[in-house]
């Protein structure tokens, strides 16, 4: 072999070892940034917001009492205003909702941490609507699963359902 061709095959294989490096660097810097690169994208592709936006003013237990509601309201139209775990690492753990939006993920700025492998950075959100609350997976690796179904969009969440996140999974309650 020629020394052009060898010194051609030796920076051929120098380039792509530099592009897998800068390639897993872009990886990592995806993990651990998830969140501003992923609410540059957010902002970019959905011109409007699912709900309105958290004032903080209110809390999800606060609506039954808000001005202009029924004083006895059955359990049937209630919303649940509390996440269950009922298996995984922190089984048995209520935690009260007490604002109208909810993230779900392993880094430590989210409102419900799961220290979990297969659990992203910033991995679900939940939303509250008129209804109730809706789930939403935000582009996570493993997926987000309601009644044993892998979600792609937002899910209306009905007490009692069952989601999965990594090893955990939780039910809303009332």
């Amino acid at each position: 072999m020629s020394e052009l061709a060898l010194f051609i095959v030796r920076a051929g294989f120098l380039l792509v070892l530099w592009l897998f490096v800068l390639a897993i660097v872009a990886i990592i810097r995806a993990d651990l940034f998830s969140e501003r690169v992923l609410s540059r994208v957010v902002e970019k592709n959905t011109p409007t917001p699912l709900s309105a936006p958290t004032t903080g003013t209110m809390t999800v237990g606060e609506f039954s009492s808000a001005p202009g509601s029924a004083s006895v309201v059955s359990s049937i139209n209630t919303v649940p205003d509390t996440i269950v775990i009922i298996d995984g690492p922190l089984i048995g753990t209520e935690l009260v909702i007490d604002r109208r939006e909810m993230r779900i993920g392993r880094a430590p700025n989210n409102d419900l941490v799961l220290d979990d492998d297969y659990v992203s950075s910033q991995h679900a959100r939940l939303q509250k609507v008129d209804e109730g609350w809706l789930i939403q997976d935000l582009n996570s690796t493993n997926g987000t699963f309601v009644d044993g179904a892998r979600i792609g969009a937002p899910v209306n969440l009905k007490p009692e359902m069952q989601v999965r996140i990594g090893k955990t999974i939780f039910e809303l309650r009332s």
